[in-house]
């Protein structure tokens, strides 16, 4: 059995990731039994066939990689595993959030997609270049809540986002979490990003 206790956090990110996939090989040829105890959800999704997340010592779901980001088992894994933002009340990824400049926004028809959510008003308070990606910070007009959709660059020129615009916003997919989230609205909007320590 190998374990290994944040063994990259220190090292900057182009060795983390050459580090991620050297260990990720020598555990395909080795075939030993790994613990990575990490808390950076991007080491764990690369380099795990099974992830447990812990939280206050108690297991809050086991599962793949796939399974545990697509299916939470509560909020507190969804906001483990990467960004959360609330949108009409229920927890989204930001890449999740479909940004236009008309209410009409197409629908996703597949399943997991998100129905009931609606299009939401909001203005744009920031947008933030991250290289192939934008963040856009949002607030919404009918709640005043804070949110976050990450869109490609390509959509981001295509808008010509500016601070202060009006847009329009839905989820396009809302992840399933078994219990529901309680007590949550636009206003209770959380931004959690894991990071390593």
């Amino acid at each position: 059995m190998l374990l290994l206790d944040e063994p990259f956090g220190a090292l900057d990110a182009k060795v983390r990731e050459e580090l991620r996939a050297w260990l990720r090989r020598l555990h395909d040829e080795v075939h030993v039994t790994t613990v990575l105890v990490t808390h950076d959800q991007a080491e764990a999704l690369d380099v795990a066939d099974r992830i447990a997340v812990l939280h206050k010592g108690r297991i809050e779901q086991v599962g793949s990689p796939t399974d545990v980001y697509d299916a939470p088992a509560n909020a507190f894994v969804m906001s483990f595993l990467g960004a959360v933002s609330t949108l009409n009340g229920s927890l989204v990824r930001p890449h999740d959030i479909r940004v236009g400049r008309t209410p009409n926004m197409a629908v996703a028809a597949a399943d997991g997609t998100a129905g009931s959510t609606g299009v939401l008003r909001a203005v744009v308070d920031r947008v933030v270049v991250l290289g192939f990606e934008v963040r856009v910070e949002l607030t919404s007009a009918a709640t005043g809540g804070a949110f976050t959709a990450q869109i490609t660059r390509g959509d981001a020129e295509a808008l010509a986002l500016r601070e202060g615009d009006t847009v329009y916003v839905r989820a396009t997919r809302v992840p399933p979490i078994a219990g529901g989230v309680s007590g949550v609205d636009d206003a209770g909007v959380e931004r959690v990003k894991v990071t390593s320590t």
